[in-house]
Order: structure tokens, then C-alpha cells, then sequence
């Protein structure tokens, strides 16, 4: 029902969003619920020069009026201020200097050599301007929507880092202590933890390196019965999965306890079933709010793996693809790490699937209608 296409290059004039199925009635305002998001998604220790140039900001162009969505396709634009830097670089049209900046080194790591292969791409800057991580800008304007829907229903959102190169940093999850997250450096409630994280950033950052970790999107307040068992393509963790490992860089997804589980006994691992007078609760949360691809009512707990961004300042061997001589990897200006901003982008892309449930359960015409079939399916499960 949900249904987002992006498109624009990192180096382009902008990025275009287009946001399909919003339901009417929603109150969305680009400066209230989207832009906030987008400056989470930019902000985290160990970003580079990029974050300095660019101030994103959406600008509705269509989907919404006097402040609410109207049932239309939403469309959205984020200005890419670099732009006029690059103007004849990549122009569209034909002439001007399109390969003065021509990329021929393909970077490992990167879409690089795979996408020129299979596009038939000689400058591989037809391949890296699309598949550059710029592009989760759009996915964050998206999502910021996906969470207005699930915000109406009763869901609270939460997106954190909880490892980076190496350091854990999962202190807990302090649902009343939200702001903590926007004012940590590393978007993490884990204090103790960030001045060692910082050392490991900077120490990486001299020595020409880059640096991964582990991310978090958490959704508190979702009902029971979202997904479905009946086919693998309506599972729920499955859907949710795929939303996460599309991300640039995400190399491995858990629901819960994911690949711990897998080396603890069952008695360890499943949640026992209680019963009382609000309905059916768990005293653990093992499963991350999923069995067999529907929701429990638990906390819906996404884990990511965010690989090393693959530009390196010391860069690796690879291969010239119109010589085939030996080169080292083109350097385009990198961060050393974007764990932090990554777990604002997992945020967006689950949220977006979570809403589509929420949408194929209640209905997807008007916020209403959506608002008031949660809260009776709330009272149905209370008392089943």
C-alpha cells in the first residue's frame, strides 16, 4: 500500500521523493515531522565535509494542503546545495565537461565495478552518483511520514547505535529519556562508552580508515497481528529485513536476539506467555516482537550491522577499467564512520514497512478510519 521511489544523484540538482498510499487526513508539515529527521540523519561524530555543505530541508510538492495529506501521492524535493559545483560535471545535457571528472579507479567495496559491468559504464561516475549513500536522504524523508502514520496509532520510535568499530555501547533503552539520544554525539544513552568510541574514531580517522558498528530501531506500542504466517512474502521480520539490508552498507540484520539465539537452548531463547486483566504479555522480549512473521505486541527490535564505508583516504589496490593497469582507488570525500546517521536511516526504512502494515490491517483511506480499527482491535486482543 506504502509504496516509495527516490531518484536524483549525489551530485545532482536534488533528490525527489514520491510516497504513494499516505492515507488522508494526516497532519504533515515539512519543518515539524520531516526536517528534524534529516538533521538526525546528518549529525553523528565522524562525518565529513558533506554534512557541512548540505542543510537538508524537504519541500512538499505535492499530497499535501493546508497542512494535511489529501490521499494523493506525496512528492517531495531535497536540495542538493554541492550542485553548483558540479553543474557542468552533470549536466544533463549533451557537450559541457560530463567526463572532466570521470571516475575510472573503481573503489572497492563500492558499486563500483559490478553496476559498470552491468550498465555497460566505462566512467563509473554513472554508477556512484546514484548508488551513493546521499541517497538515504530520501529515504528519510519517507520514513519521517511512515512515522507521522505510526505515531497516530499509539507507536513510539526509537533509533540508536549500540556498537561502533568494535566498542559496545548498548547501556539499556531509556524510553523516558528520548532527547538524550539527539544530544549524544553517537546516539547512544550509553555515556561511559563515548569517549572510547571517540578515540577509536579519531585514531581511525588518522590513519586514512573507516570504521562500522551496530544500529537499532526499536517501535514501542504496535498492536498484536501485524503480517501474516500464511506465506513467506507476508512475514513480517522478512519484509522488515529486506527493508534494512537495501540500506548502502547494511551487511547483516536481526530481529531480537537474532544470531544469539541461535547459540543459547530453547529454554533460554522463547518468551513464556502470561495472561492478565489488560491481556496477554511476556515478561522477556527475546523474539523482538515477532513470532512466525507477526507482531506480539512486544517492542518490534531491529539490529543492523553496518559494514566500514568502503572510501578509504588510504586507499586500497584495484584495477583502471579502460587500462587495466593497476590504481589505487579513487578518494571522493568520505566520513569515517556514519554508524550513528545509519541508524536514523534503519529507523525510516522499517518504519515505512511497519505503516504498511498498520495500513493493510486498519485500512488506508483516512487517519480516522485507521485510528479508530486500532483502538478496537486493541479492545478485541485485550479481551480475546
Amino acid at each position: 500500500m506504502l509504496r516509495f521511489l527516490s531518484a536524483g544523484e549525489s551530485h545532482g540538482p536534488a533528490l525527489t521523493v514520491m510516497l504513494d498510499g499516505v492515507p488522508a487526513g494526516l497532519s504533515l508539515i515539512a519543518g515539524d515531522h520531516i526536517d528534524p529527521w534529516l538533521r538526525r540523519r546528518q549529525g553523528g561524530y565522524g562525518r565529513g565535509r558533506r554534512m557541512v555543505i548540505e542543510t537538508d530541508c524537504a519541500t512538499i510538492l505535492a499530497g499535501v494542503r493546508a497542512g494535511y495529506t489529501t490521499g494523493a501521492p506525496l512528492s517531495f524535493q531535497i536540495e542538493n546545495r554541492d550542485w553548483r559545483n558540479w553543474t557542468e560535471i552533470m549536466s544533463p545535457l549533451p557537450g559541457g565537461e560530463p567526463r572532466k571528472k570521470a571516475l575510472t579507479a573503481a573503489r572497492p567495496g563500492h558499486a563500483d565495478l559490478s553496476g559498470g559491468v552491468k550498465y555497460g559504464h566505462k566512467d563509473l561516475r554513472d554508477v556512484l552518483e546514484r548508488a551513493s549513500a546521499r541517497e538515504t536522504a530520501s529515504r528519510v524523508a519517507a520514513g519521517a511520514v511512515a512515522l507521522r502514520i505510526l505515531e497516530g496509532v499509539g507507536v513510539t520510535a526509537c533509533a540508536r547505535m549500540v556498537s561502533l568499530g568494535g566498542v559496545p555501547c548498548d547501556g539499556g533503552m531509556d524510553w523516558d529519556n528520548l532527547g538524550a539520544l539527539d544530544e549524544s554525539p553517537l546516539r547512544t544513552f550509553d555515556k561511559a562508552a563515548e569517549a572510547a568510541i571517540v578515540a577509536r574514531i579519531d585514531e581511525a580517522k588518522k590513519d586514512g580508515d573507516t570504521l562500522g558498528g551496530v544500529v537499532e530501531a526499536r517501535f514501542r506500542g504496535l498492536p498484536v497481528g501485524l503480517g501474516s504466517h500464511a506465506q513467506w512474502d507476508r512475514k513480517l521480520d522478512g519484509r522488515l529485513a529486506q527493508a534494512a539490508m537495501s540500506i548502502q552498507a547494511i551487511k547483516g540484520v536481526e530481529i531480537g536476539d537474532g544470531w544469539q539465539a541461535a547459540m543459547n537452548p530453547g529454554s533460554r531463547v522463547h518468551d513464556a506467555i502470561y495472561h492478565r486483566e489488560a491481556g496477554y504479555y511476556r515478561q522477556t522480549n527475546r523474539a523482538g516482537g515477532l513470532e512466525a512473521g507477526i507482531t506480539t505486541g512486544e517492542e518490534v527490535v531491529v539490529r543492523a550491522a553496518m559494514k566500514p564505508i568502503a572510501t578509504l583516504m588510504t586507499p586500497l589496490p584495484t584495477v583502471d577499467v579502460t587500462t587495466h593497469e593497476a590504481a589505487d582507488a579513487a578518494r571522493e570525500r568520505s566520513d569515517t564512520t556514519a554508524v550513528p546517521a545509519a541508524s536514523i536511516v534503519v529507523l525510516a526504512m522499517t518504519a515505512l514497512v511497519l505503516a504498511d502494515a498498520v495500513m493493510e490491517k486498519f485500512g488506508a483511506d483516512t487517519m480516522r478510519e485507521i485510528v479508530e480499527r486500532a483502538e478496537a482491535h486493541r479492545r478485541y486482543a485485550a479481551a480475546f
